[in-house]
């Protein structure tokens, strides 16, 4: 919950608009998580959803492109194309990843490049490297 705390406070922090979590196998609000987003919790919207691979499919109908963050994907944050665009970033569990459905349905998978012996970043650093590295292509765009 405190990994939650944290990938809240660094969305609100890079300017990510809202949160969407799954109801089900998913960390929950609490009092731990409230404390970590120092704060966060209460600029984010937030929701709830009973599944993420039916989100992605809403998302997309309202042209918003989804992006899984993957640790095995070809290719990297650092060269996404749409970053002005409408953007969902899409972050697995702790050690599990993406599930396979959702994988299948994001528009594209992306790794953050690991230069070190570790082979990868917890859910709330990964989400915060993306966020901020999405923030920078478009700022650096305009």
């Amino acid at each position: 919950t405190a990994n939650l705390g944290s990938l809240i406070r660094s969305a609100e922090c890079a300017g990510a608009t809202g949160l969407v979590m799954s109801r089900h196998r998913s960390a929950s609000i609490t009092a731990a998580t409230a404390k970590a987003a120092s704060g966060a919790i209460e600029y984010l919207p937030m929701a709830v959803v009973s599944g993420i691979p039916q989100t992605l499919e809403t998302l997309k109908s309202h042209n918003v492109w989804t992006v899984g963050l993957d640790q095995n994907a070809d290719s990297s944050i650092y060269d996404i194309k749409f970053a002005n665009e409408p953007i969902a970033l899409v972050i697995g569990a702790e050690g599990e990843g993406l599930k396979n459905l959702t994988k299948k349905r994001v528009d594209t998978l992306a790794s953050i490049p690991l230069h070190g012996r570790i082979s990868a970043l917890n859910a709330a650093v990964a989400s915060a490297v993306a966020c901020f590295e999405i923030q920078r292509l478009r700022e650096s765009s305009k």
